[in-house]
């Protein structure tokens, strides 16, 4: 279910369709417009899920819409950083050797740091491209400038690989 149109916000809108429709079959007693309801809250629930999906292979991202983005580099230097400091914390802790330990400790904590630092700039250069893409599409389509609409469109969907791709990384920290 590749359906490039699928977003938060359309999610939330056939959520609200969903829960009239759901009153109205409550109210006259319609097992149809029941059904219905049933059916727009199970697809609103799969826009919703589809559009926070995104794949990632090393530091690259891609949604489903399309979107790619590259994570700021920093965030790879801080995994390195706490790998390296975690190595040298457990070996400082294995031979006894304290300043190889708080070494380890020091670079693990700037290396968490390090990351944060690249997961907040991907976060917020991805809402903002997002933000922009999606104002500059709206406008360049009451236009009619199709060639802008489609590049605003690109650093929208780009905007939101590079924003779900830091959302996941630091769900995934927090678990």
């Amino acid at each position: 279910m590749a359906d490039k149109e699928a977003s938060s916000g359309k999610s939330y809108i056939d959520s609200a369709i969903a829960a009239g429709q759901s009153v109205l079959g409550s109210i006259t007693g319609n097992q149809a417009d029941k059904d219905q309801a049933a059916n727009t809250k199970s697809q609103a629930a799969d826009e919703k899920d589809l559009s926070h999906t995104v794949g990632k292979v090393g530091p690259f991202a891609a949604t489903p819409q399309g979107g790619v983005s590259v994570d700021d580099p920093s965030r790879a230097e801080g995994s390195y950083n706490q790998t390296v400091g975690s190595a040298k914390e457990s070996l400082g802790g294995l031979i006894g050797s304290q300043g190889l330990k708080k070494e380890g400790q020091q670079q693990n904590a700037e290396g968490k740091g390090q990351e944060a630092e690249g997961q907040l700039k991907d976060y917020g250069g991805g809402i903002g491209d997002r933000v922009k893409g999606g104002a500059e599409s709206a406008f360049k389509g009451l236009v009619g400038d199709r060639e802008g609409e489609e590049k605003a469109r690109v650093r929208h969907d780009d905007g939101k690989a590079q924003q779900r791709s830091a959302e996941q990384d630091i769900i995934k920290q927090n678990e």
